[in-house]
């Protein structure tokens, strides 16, 4: 199947959360007024804090200015959105909970508690890791890079199922691009009732988009090397695809 991939590495949890929070372009704010939805209206800083503009007659500023201060009292939300379109969406959902101290313009969330939510289950973060953690250097990025894959290079996709066990491709209807970090490829694999995902790890972290376009170059050379999926075969045979 080519030459042997060694680097396994994925992203840490907190490492995940920065990749979450760098490229949500939405966030929702839960407060003891309720439940707010903010587009495009957030920010982060270096160190992971979210800062939030929202217009000078908004609750929430009201709010943020009578809560007595130190006490949590709001719950921020993110959601990581597979930018193609699969069955289940939603890749993990970050919370961040803590209290808003009105700035200069703007509104500085201070986090007490930083929760992220895979489908493995949910990891409490480290306040300190969160702040060190840098996002993945792809995460800004990811969702056009993935989005030309799958719209520009559907048998590029195809071809990269070959470094698939074929157990894993049994009964596969469909077989798209779920995410991509400086570590690796996930490809998320649809059956008629169920779904999967693959993992296809590169040989050495690509931390921007031309090593990225180099360690795919690599994954590819490796997939036309390899044998065609035995379970894709029958799929295409039976006319299931």
């Amino acid at each position: 199947m080519g030459d042997s991939q060694t680097w396994t590495a994925a992203p840490s949890a907190a490492e995940h959360a920065r990749s979450v929070l760098a490229a949500a372009w939405s966030c929702a704010v839960t407060a003891e007024g309720g439940r707010e939805e903010f587009v495009g209206a957030h920010t982060v800083a270096e160190d992971g804090r979210v800062l939030l503009h929202v217009p000078e007659d908004s609750t929430l500023l009201a709010a943020a200015i009578c809560a007595p201060r130190g006490e949590p009292s709001a719950v921020l939300e993110f959601a990581d959105v597979a930018p193609v379109p699969v069955r289940g969406r939603i890749r993990a959902r970050l919370w961040i909970a803590g209290w808003f101290v009105p700035g200069d313009g703007h509104l500085e969330f201070k986090a007490t508690r930083v929760v992220l939510r895979r489908p493995s289950g949910a990891v409490v973060i480290d306040l300190d890791d969160f702040a060190a953690a840098a996002p993945d250097p792809l995460a800004t990025a990811e969702a056009g890079l993935l989005t030309h894959l799958a719209d520009c290079h559907p048998d590029a996709i195809e071809r990269l199922t070959r470094l698939v066990d074929s157990d894993s491709l049994h009964g596969a209807v469909r077989v798209q691009p779920l995410a991509v970090d400086r570590h690796g490829l996930t490809l998320r694999i649809e059956r008629a009732r169920a779904h999967g995902d693959v993992r296809l790890p590169f040989h050495a972290p690509a931390d921007d988009v031309a090593r990225l376009t180099e360690r795919m170059h690599v994954l590819l050379t490796q997939a036309s090397a390899a044998s065609c999926p035995r379970a894709l075969q029958r799929q295409r045979t039976d006319g299931d695809g």
